[in-house]
């Protein structure tokens, strides 16, 4: 059986000798599936005392993280998630602060302290602003995991220098790192870490060894009687037990659902009526179906019969599901709900009357530029929506890539897809294993750098390069690649010098977004659209392309006829001075 993330967690907080308790606390422990895809979070708060309003800023902020987080996209990964839900907070904290009297004295303001820890798969991840502090406990010490944002004055005076509510932006400090099933962490507000010590916490977890929110009381209780004069938050977080190693957070999903059969013609199964095949390969079947409840046609796609066998083959194929259903974008392919509970393994897909771009390519060797922007600016747009989830296509290839007869274009096949929130925290956390085609396949993915959302531009480059002229930039060049310092063995081939009739910054444009190195390309698929249809000042400036790269075949015919008359001149003076 796969083992589980496993938490023990106690809390307590109390207002002291204060008569308000402007701290505040909380964690969420959720079962699966949202504790593979989310994990577990602890977070507290704390209010600034200056503030009559703080303690509304320490619930919201809490309270809000702990809500929203569970809302974001489980294709994220928890930075990115994490990140945004506080950024959102922040901004509301800061324009609460900015309606009410305050707005001109911020210290008077919604303003406050936040720690979290999130324990997701094998790894915990750190997001911290202000001066609560986060450690974890060492036989004889407490190592101190966040950093004070405090700033020093003359005097011994300090004051915050970040917090949530200061500002309209503020900086989120952000770690990761591995678990240890046994260790111990512990999350403290100023009015409870000030008084406390390595030894107090070990002497408070021997005398409540079961039973954590006893030892954070006790904890709290000594903090006070050692003279604290603030309110008192502390958390203790013990890890019982961490999942397996690669965490398959897509398995649980298809337990119980059985292998389908092969499907024939006129054969009904799980309420579709299977009307052709329309591609078989070694790594899936695809059928053309009617769906029996209203006639709509559906794509059916089946696990290959020879990779049943192989699990992590069936947690990918499972994974175009899972992907379509969290993209909603016209030129994605969209998935269909499943007319019946489901009982076997498949995927069902709208059904797109047309044909793929490399078919498309066949039937117009040399098309128009304007036609081509207009197909990859619809590709540009569908890529953005997996961008956007932190996915990475991978694949993006013509047999990939359908029109219909609208000529709207769309991206098929996920099964390559590298989605960020899946992947963290399993030894495929990077976008580094090649899944598709080599041919379109980015320089990265062969030198050993890893994918990134500019891997996919240099795919859709490629693709567009091959529309114009017919073929690759750098031919098979790319696949031979094995080191970063054989990047500058890649020599692009002019697009004009096999249309001259294109305008002259196209290679300028082409060339940046199929630089071999991801740096220098684009930075999003949209700006590299934007230069195709409005090309900035640095592609419009004039440049004298070398003819050995505008010309190789013309450069090298010209280098020898050069050579051969040097060698006749040269034959000469030697006859003549005899």
């Amino acid at each position: 059986m796969t083992a589980a993330l496993r938490l023990a967690v106690g809390q307590h907080s109390e207002a002291g000798r204060k008569p308000l308790n402007q701290d505040f606390h909380g964690a969420a422990l959720p079962g699966e599936p949202l504790l593979g895809s989310k994990g577990a979070a602890i977070a507290l708060a704390d209010g600034i005392g200056s503030s009559a309003v703080s303690q509304v800023a320490s619930a919201a902020a809490v309270r809000g993280f702990l809500d929203d987080y569970y809302c974001t996209s489980d294709a994220w990964p928890v930075k990115r998630a994490a990140q945004r839900v506080l950024a959102a907070t922040n901004s509301w904290l800061h324009a609460q602060t900015q309606r009410s009297d305050a707005r001109f004295d911020k210290d008077r303001g919604y303003v406050c302290t936040f720690s979290a820890l999130v324990f997701k798969g094998r790894e915990v991840h750190l997001l911290h602003v202000g001066d609560a502090r986060v450690y974890r406990l060492h036989p004889q010490a407490l190592e101190q995991l966040s950093d004070d944002h405090r700033v020093r004055l003359a005097g011994g005076e300090s004051h915050l220098g970040r917090a949530l509510g200061a500002g309209p932006t503020v900086e989120i400090d952000y770690r990761c790192w591995r678990a240890e099933v046994g260790e111990l962490y512990l999350l403290a507000t100023d009015g409870a870490y000030e008084h406390l010590d390595a030894a107090a916490v070990h002497a408070a977890l021997a005398a409540h060894p079961d039973h954590l929110d006893a030892a954070a009381a006790a904890l709290v209780a000594q903090a006070l009687a050692r003279g604290s004069a603030d309110n008192l938050t502390l958390q203790l977080v013990r890890v019982l037990a961490l999942p397996d190693e690669p965490a398959d957070r897509l398995h649980h999903q298809r337990e119980g659902l059985a292998l389908p059969p092969p499907l024939v013609p006129r054969m009904v199964f799980e309420g579709y009526t299977i009307v052709r095949e329309l591609h078989a390969s070694a790594r899936s079947h695809i059928h053309l179906a009617l769906e029996q409840a209203t006639g709509r046609q559906v794509v059916l796609k089946t696990p290959s019969v020879d990779l049943r066998d192989d699990a992590a083959y069936l947690d990918r194929f499972l994974l175009e599901d899972w992907v379509a259903r969290r993209l909603d974008n016209a030129h994605v392919l969209k998935p269909c709900e499943p007319v019946e509970p489901r009982r076997h393994l498949y995927v069902a897909m709208e059904y797109v009357q047309g044909q793929t771009l490399a078919q498309w390519m066949t039937d117009h060797p040399r098309p128009a530029l304007d036609t081509v922007r207009r197909i990859v600016e619809q590709l540009a747009r569908g890529l953005q929506a997996f961008h956007r989830k932190e996915m990475l296509h991978q694949d993006l290839r013509p047999d990939n890539i359908m029109i219909d007869a609208t000529g709207t274009v769309k991206i098929i096949d996920f099964g390559a897809v590298h989605v960020a929130g899946l992947a963290e925290g399993t030894r495929e956390a990077g976008a580094g294993a090649i899944r598709g085609a080599l041919q379109y396949t980015a320089p990265e993915y062969f030198t050993g750098e890893g994918g990134s959302a500019r891997s996919d531009l240099f795919s859709l480059a490629v693709i567009t390069y091959q529309m114009l002229t017919g073929r690759l930039p750098y031919g098979l060049q790319v696949p031979q690649l094995r080191s970063p310092g054989e990047l500058g063995r890649l020599h692009y081939q002019p697009a004009r010098a096999l249309r001259p009739e294109l305008p002259t910054w196209i290679d300028s444009v082409l060339r940046q977004a199929l630089h071999p190195r991801a740096a220098r390309r684009h930075e999003a698929p949209s700006a590299f659209i934007e230069d195709l249809r409005k090309p900035g000042a640095q592609h419009l400036r004039e440049q004298r392309v070398p003819l050995l790269e505008r010309d190789p075949v013309r450069f090298w015919r010209g280098l020898a006829l050069l050579l051969a008359a040097a060698v006749v001149l040269l034959g000469g003076l030697l006859v003549h001075g005899r």
